[in-house]
C-alpha cells in the first residue's frame, strides 16, 4: 500500500485527463463527472495520508529508467503540504471552471490539459529525486501552455509565446545545473542534504545559481517574471491555477527543495548564497508591490501582487531560522487560498458585469455582495490584517528575521505591507463606498452558485487558516511539523 498509493493519487488526475481527451465535445456530463470525481477521490486519499504521515508513515515508489537512474515518488510532510493545497483548490477550481466556461468552445481540450496540469503539479510535490522533479516540472510547462492560449486570439498567442520563451529557457538553465551536479555526485535524492563537501566552493556557487535561476522563472523572481502578467489574458480559472496552485508554487517549492534537500543550510551559508537570495526575494517583494500599485486593470494588479507574494516563500526559506522557514512554508498555502479567492472574484466581476478595470468596480458590492465579501477577505489577508491567514505568515517571517539577525527584513515586510494596503484599500473603497458610475454594465443576478460558492469557500478557508492557526493540523501547525522533522536549522 505504501508503494502503490502515490501512483493511485496521480491516477486520479491522469485518468480523467486522458479519457477527457478522447471524449466527444458534446459529452459534457461525462466529462464533468470524470473531472469532479477524480478531484473528490484524490481529496479523500490525501486526507487519509495526512493522518498517516502525521503519525510518521512514509510512502515511496520507484522505477529504474536505466541502471543508476530511477523515477522516485516519495511522500513526506512537505509533499503533503503542497498536495493538500492543490487538491482542495483543484476541486473548487473545477467547479468554478465548469460554470465559468459553460457553453464555450474546445472544453474537452481545456479540461484534459487542466487535469494534466494537476497531475504534473502532484508529481512535482511527490518527486523524491531531482531528475523526477525535472520530468514533472517540464510536463507542467507543456500542460499549462494550452491553457494560457485557450482563447486562441492574438493576445493569447503572444502570451503563450512569452510563457514558453521564459519557461523553456529557465528549464534549460535548470537542466544544465542538474546535469553538472549529478555528473559530479550521482543521482540526487530529496532525503536530506546531499554530501557535496568534496566539490569546489565556486563550482557549488555556480550550480546553486543555475538551479535557483531555472526555478526562479516559474517562481517569478525579479527579472524573470514578465511571463506572469502577460499570461493574464487566459480565462479566470487558468489565472487562478497559475497563481495559486501550479506554476509559481512549483518554482517556489523547488527552491525550498534545492536549499534544504540538496545543499542544506550549513553549505548554503558556507558558500555565501543565503543573504543574496534573501535580497533577491526582498527586491521581488517590493518590485511586485510597486508595479501592482501602478496598474489600472484588476487582473494585472493581482498578477503583480503574485510576483510580490510568492517571494515571501523564497525569503523565508533563505533566512535559515526556524520561524522564518515556517513562515515561508505556511505562506505557500496561505497565499494560495487568498490569491485564488481574488482571481475567482475577478472572474465573477468579468462574467457577471463585464468589469475588467479597477475604475469600473464602483458600487459593485451592492450588486454582487457575496463575491465582494470574498474579495474583501482575500485582499485584507494579503495586506496581513489579523486574523486572516496572511497575518500569520508575516508574523513568522518577521520573528524569523529577528532570530536570524537580519533585522533589515522587518523594513521590507513593513514597506511591503504598506504597499499592499496602498493598492488594495482603494479597490475595496470603490467596491463598497463609491456609487455605481456611468460605465455600470452589471447584472442584477450574482449567480450561478457554482461561480459564487468557490470564491466564498476559499475566502472562508483563508479566514479559518488564520483563526485556527494554533491547531496542530492547521497549515501553520503542519508547517511547524515539517520544520521539526526535516528542516530544523
Amino acid at each position: 500500500m505504501t508503494q502503490v498509493l502515490p501512483l493511485v493519487i496521480l491516477a486520479t488526475a491522469l485518468v480523467p485527463s486522458l479519457v477527457t481527451f478522447l471524449l466527444a465535445e458534446e459529452r459534457v456530463v461525462l466529462r464533468n463527472t470524470l473531472n469532479l470525481g477524480g478531484a473528490v477521490i484524490k481529496l479523500a486519499l490525501v486526507l487519509f495520508m495526512l493522518a498517516e504521515v502525521g503519525r510518521g508513515q512514509l510512502y515511496q515508489w520507484s522505477y529504474d529508467l536505466v541502471p543508476g537512474l530511477a523515477l522516485v515518488l516519495r511522500i513526506d510532510a512537505l509533499s503533503l503540504l503542497f498536495v493538500t493545497l492543490s487538491t482542495i483548490l483543484w476541486l473548487l477550481t473545477t467547479i468554478y471552471a465548469i460554470a465559468y466556461l459553460r457553453g464555450g468552445e474546445n472544453l474537452g481540450r481545456f479540461f484534459g490539459f487542466f487535469s494534466l496540469c494537476v497531475f504534473s503539479t502532484t508529481g512535482i510535490a511527490f518527486s523524491g529525486t531531482l531528475i523526477t522533479f525535472f520530468v514533472f516540472y517540464e510536463l507542467l510547462t507543456l500542460a499549462t501552455w494550452p491553457l494560457v492560449v485557450h482563447r486562441g486570439n492574438a493576445a493569447s498567442i503572444r502570451a503563450g509565446r512569452t510563457y514558453l520563451a521564459y519557461t523553456l529557457t529557465g528549464s534549460a538553465v535548470f537542466l544544465f545545473g542538474i546535469v553538472w551536479l549529478e555528473s559530479a555526485v550521482g543521482p540526487v535524492a530529496f532525503v536530506g542534504p546531499t554530501d557535496l563537501g568534496q566539490l569546489d566552493p565556486w563550482m557549488l556557487r555556480v550550480i546553486f545559481v543555475l538551479l535557483i535561476a531555472g526555478l526562479g522563472v516559474k517562481a517569478a523572481l525579479i527579472g524573470l517574471h514578465a511571463w506572469l502578467p502577460a499570461a493574464m489574458v487566459a480565462p479566470a480559472p487558468v489565472s487562478a491555477l497559475l497563481h495559486a496552485v501550479a506554476v509559481v508554487k512549483a518554482g517556489a517549492f523547488g527552491i525550498v527543495r534545492v536549499i534544504y534537500d540538496i545543499f542544506g543550510i550549513a553549505l548554503v551559508q558556507e558558500i555565501g548564497m543565503g543573504v543574496p537570495l534573501a535580497l533577491i526575494a526582498s527586491a521581488t517583494i517590493l518590485f511586485g508591490s510597486l508595479r501592482a500599485l501602478a496598474q489600472n486593470g484588476l487582473k494585472p494588479l493581482l498578477a503583480y501582487s503574485t510576483v510580490s507574494q510568492v517571494s515571501y516563500i523564497v525569503l523565508g526559506a533563505s533566512l535559515f531560522s526556524t520561524a522564518a522557514v515556517v513562515g515561508g512554508l505556511v505562506h505557500l498555502v496561505h497565499q494560495g487560498l487568498m490569491k485564488i479567492t481574488l482571481f475567482f472574484c475577478a472572474g465573477v466581476y468579468d462574467e457577471r458585469g463585464g468589469v475588467h478595470d479597477i475604475d469600473e468596480l464602483d458600487g459593485i458590492g451592492a450588486r454582487l455582495p457575496w463575491t465582494s465579501i470574498a474579495f474583501t477577505l482575500g485582499a485584507l489577508g494579503m495586506i496581513g490584517l489579523p486574523p486572516i491567514a496572511g497575518f500569520a505568515s508575516k508574523w513568522y517571517l518577521g520573528t524569523g528575521a529577528l532570530d536570524a539577525d537580519q533585522s533589515w527584513v522587518i523594513a521590507v515586510l513593513a514597506v511591503s505591507t504598506l504597499l499592499n494596503a496602498a493598492y488594495f484599500l482603494p479597490v475595496l473603497y470603490r467596491i463598497w463606498f463609491r456609487p455605481a458610475g456611468e460605465h455600470d454594465k452589471r447584472t442584477e443576478r450574482e449567480g450561478p452558485g457554482a461561480l459564487v460558492v468557490p470564491p466564498f469557500a476559499t475566502a472562508l478557508l483563508a479566514l479559518a487558516a488564520g483563526l485556527l492557526a494554533a491547531l496542530a493540523f492547521s497549515p501553520l501547525g503542519w508547517a511547524i511539523l515539517i520544520v521539526e522533522r526535516q528542516y530544523a536549522p
